[in-house]
């Protein structure tokens, strides 16, 4: 049976230094798992039961908890239905249309080019720091041209941007930031919450992140107009209140002013995004310890480069190793053996079909983390004997010659 034909929990013949010479069943550790238990099952019955499906009272709930857990102060949340979502709307708040250039990392999401393509503007590809794989500013700086209306902070995995140097660019230059914290929710930059500092911040709750409403984004915005401009454009442009959906009614008659996209988050995705959110302390404190379990362990092994630092402020999302371009798809075989799943976080943008002629700068260091870089399993509430089996995974590898 090929990998592809397995499934995520299939048994596997497991054996190397977790099982001596003898094979044992164990099940494949997938690189991401949510925490689903009873609570997500419970918010999502009575999400159903209340029988308001669309954009209502879970809504306004779930809203309210991700300011508040954010420390968003006098900035406002806006819920929509994916982090890709957020982005559009984010960069069309921010006044990006045709004719204008959006500054992002080439090493990002695919979500975030395709978001600027839809405003009608163009990326433009900047190299990142070797150390936390965030923009490099000085790279970004060489970028700015008089086209340039915003530039994409994106923090990856559990690194951070330096964010007082992407915000005295942005100020020097007049350029919006969209603070791209889809890898960061739960974590601090110098003792303040993501979410409450950035000109703009986006959330992804997507499937595979930290925490999950199965799909869905928000984006925090620092003005009333700005807030109210989002409330619009995510449905439609229909100029239904939100303080009315909020309570499961609607209006029947009302204004369109704007463009807008079908972008609302529904009540079922927003009880379950609640239902997570409640339990943020848990899901933090897990991933943290099972992070420094594995950057322990793997520090052991000298071809193997681990993630800055202790992450002790941040809620990682991912983790990821360093190896030599050469030895990674050997290694991601010897893991697939072992009954470990892997991934690569990202192709950059500069090497898609689509974007072969956007502008760019050097991206001498984008293009090495692009060849080296591996993601290993990282769960919420992972034990030390999965994180054992993982790191052992990857040290074997080294042990049978290399």
């Amino acid at each position: 049976m090929s990998r592809a034909e397995r499934s995520p929990t299939a048994p596997v013949a497991l054996s190397g230094p977790t099982s001596g010479s003898s094979k044992v069943e164990a099940q494949t550790v997938p690189v991401f798992r949510p925490l689903l238990e009873a609570e997500e099952l419970t918010a999502a019955t009575e999400a159903l039961e209340l029988g308001w499906l669309g954009m209502g009272s879970y809504v306004a709930e779930f809203e309210r908890a991700v300011a508040s857990f954010v420390e968003a102060g006098e900035r406002h949340v806006a819920a929509v239905s994916t982090g890709h979502a957020a982005l559009h709307l984010g960069l069309l708040v921010a006044g990006v249309g045709p004719g204008d250039e959006v500054i992002t990392p080439s090493f990002n999401n695919v979500t975030d080019f395709q978001a600027i393509l839809a405003t009608g503007a163009e990326p433009v590809f900047c190299d990142i720091r070797d150390d936390t794989l965030c923009i490099d500013v000085d790279r970004a700086r060489e970028l700015v041209t008089p086209r340039t209306k915003a530039l994409i902070a994106m923090d990856y995995a559990s690194s951070l941007c330096d964010h007082e140097q992407v915000q005295a660019l942005a100020e020097h230059h007049d350029l919006r930031v969209i603070h791209d914290a889809a890898h960061s929710f739960g974590s601090a930059w110098r003792g303040r919450m993501v979410g409450s500092f950035s000109d703009m911040t986006m959330f992804s709750f997507d499937p595979v992140k930290t925490i999950t409403s199965i799909d869905g984004g928000a984006l925090v915005v620092r003005t009333a107009e700005e807030l109210e401009l989002l409330q619009e454009m995510r449905l439609v442009g229909m100029g239904q209140p939100s303080s009315l959906m909020y309570r499961n009614e609607r209006a029947w008659t009302y204004d369109v002013r704007t463009i807008g996209y079908r972008y609302h988050l529904a009540n079922l995705h927003a009880a379950i995004g609640l239902a997570q959110i409640n339990k943020i302390g848990r899901i933090g404190e897990t991933r943290r310890r099972a992070a420094r379990g594995l950057s322990a362990r793997l520090r052991t092994v000298p071809q193997v480069r681990v993630p800055p630092g202790d992450f002790e402020d941040t809620t990682p999302f991912l983790y990821y190793v360093r190896v030599a371009a050469d030895e990674r798809q050997p290694l991601r075989e010897h893991l697939t053996l072992h009954g470990i799943d892997t991934g690569i976080h990202w192709q950059p943008g500069h090497r898609f079909s689509l974007f072969r002629h956007a502008h760019r700068g050097p991206l001498e260091v984008t293009d090495r983390v692009a060849d080296e870089i591996l993601s290993l399993p990282l769960h919420s509430e992972m034990d030390e004997q999965t994180v054992a089996r993982v790191a052992d995974g990857v040290a074997s590898f080294y042990e049978d010659g290399r």
